[in-house]
């Protein structure tokens, strides 16, 4: 890349460094903002600042990082970001200091951003309450769980809800690095830097790659003693009262009890297991989609497309052009 002549950084994004976050996530972010920089500088524009904040021996969190030690005059950090961690969430007691910090941040005009269990510690400021977040879609219950006043939704792998800006998966920073670089430096930079990066500007989500992952630890042994059933089957051509059958029930009290256990309609969970397996199919056989329609039991195929496009958001032929695995038949 040619360098070019910086103008002044226009605003400063601080990354806050905790014990296990993601170094990934930290250098590979640091680095797409740098490039991001590069490209506005050869557009005559101004580049970003780029800090990392680590508590202190007084717990305070200070700047550890300058991506502009030159500069004396220090910046307010206009967005504050929150990495993931591979160990999981930091849990509440954990969290409850950074989530102080960013809190006053915020009081100050600072807009904060998350990616994948990072997005604990944000929602442990209270600022989600009642407004769309989303997470690794693996951390959905437990997310849940312990902030059910938060609208959640793991389909999406990035939500911008104007001060907050949340992202998903561990891989989806980068993601959330271009949206930043789009809101700083305008979506010219941001596609250059895509572009450069190889990185897909386009707006991916996150249920392109989730998979299904089923409720099992509810403690109703009748609901999953069905679940087992319906898995062992693949949910292939049954019907709400031969599920409740399976367990002796009625068929109102077992539609009930289902939902309360897996979170679920019967019907629902069905597709949830039948899509899972067509996903399966697509990837790793050469079977036309009316083939693999039939072989998950669907034999309207024009239904089965437009769940598949529902639950994934991709068509069938799409979701195959994009993960086809060498198929063998």
């Amino acid at each position: 890349m040619v360098a070019a002549t910086p103008a002044p950084p226009k605003a400063e994004i601080g990354l806050v460094l905790y014990p296990g976050c993601q170094t990934a996530m930290v250098h590979g972010m640091t680095d797409l903002l740098d490039i991001a920089g590069h490209f506005s500088g050869k557009r005559g524009g101004p580049g970003l600042r780029v800090s990392h904040w680590r508590p202190g021996e007084d717990g305070c969190l200070v700047r550890v990082f300058d991506s502009h030690p030159q500069l004396d005059r220090p910046m307010e950090p206009a967005v504050l970001v929150v990495p993931g961690r591979l160990a999981g969430p930091m849990e509440m007691e954990e969290a409850t200091p950074y989530a102080r910090w960013l809190l006053d941040r915020h009081a100050q005009g600072t807009t904060l951003a998350a990616n994948c269990g990072g997005v604990f510690a944000l929602a442990a400021t209270g600022l989600l309450s009642g407004r769309p977040a989303t997470t690794h879609w693996l951390f959905a219950d437990a997310f849940r769980e312990r902030f059910p006043d938060v609208r959640l939704d793991t389909d999406k792998m990035v939500i911008e809800d104007g001060d907050i800006v949340t992202a998903g998966g561990l891989m989806a920073w980068t993601d959330l690095g271009l949206r930043l670089v789009d809101r700083l430096l305008g979506s010219t930079v941001m596609a250059e830097t895509g572009s450069f990066m190889l990185i897909d500007s386009a707006g991916r989500e996150q249920r392109h790659y989730s998979r299904f992952s089923p409720r099992l630890t509810h403690g109703d042994e009748a609901i999953l003693k069905v679940q087992h059933w319906l898995q062992a089957r693949e949910a292939k051509a049954i019907s709400v009262g031969e599920m409740a059958k399976v367990v002796a029930m009625e068929e109102r009290t077992f539609q009930r009890r289902f939902k309360a256990a897996t979170g679920l309609k019967p019907i629902e969970y069905a597709q949830h297991l039948r899509v899972g397996k067509a996903r399966e199919l697509l990837e790793f056989t050469r079977r036309s989609i009316e083939q693999i329609s039939w072989a998950v039991g669907y034999e309207d195929v024009a239904a089965f497309r437009k769940l598949f496009h529902r639950l994934v958001g991709l068509s069938p032929g799409d979701y195959r052009h994009r993960f086809v695995a060498v198929a063998a038949g």
